[in-house]
């Protein structure tokens, strides 16, 4: 047997590659997911160009660590975290622009916001359709101020 595996390494690295992607599917965790992705890369550089086992190895170990320092680098750079506001959704909607459902009455009025209904309040007295942007919250009024554009 180790004959067939020294006369087809690739066929090695892909099947190991192969067996582990599987095995993370059953959940790991993520923990596998990057090995089985070195050892199927192995498997077709390998396939390629000869490799010797000791730089298959060392390949294999070099991409391992690779693929999973890249695929931290790019988590951490498409999921910018919100300090400070975790659990705080008035305070995340700071900034956030929505348009005036109906026209103020009295400075209050409401606008849609995702999923929802929200109470406003603004100084100034504005028409529906207007574009307003959250300045402020207060309880469970968002104070906001006409959009100049």
């Amino acid at each position: 047997m180790l004959e067939q595996i020294a006369a087809n390494p690739y066929g090695f690295w892909l099947s190991l590659g192969g067996m582990l992607l599987i095995a993370e599917m059953l959940g790991a965790g993520g923990y596998l997911l990057w090995s089985g992705i070195a050892a199927v890369i192995v498997g077709i550089l390998v396939w390629l160009i000869p490799l010797s086992w000791v730089f298959q190895g060392m390949l294999f170990s070099v991409l391992t660590v690779v693929t999973a320092f890249v695929w931290w680098y790019w988590l951490n750079k498409i999921s910018k975290p919100q300090q400070g506001m975790l659990n705080q959704r008035d305070q995340q909607m700071i900034g956030l622009r929505a348009t005036l459902i109906e026209p103020t009455h009295n400075g209050y009025s409401r606008v849609s916001i995702a999923d929802g209904s929200w109470r406003i309040y603004c100084s100034i007295e504005l028409s529906a359709g207007t574009k307003v942007e959250v300045i402020s919250i207060n309880g469970n009024t968002l104070n906001v101020r006409p959009v100049i554009k």
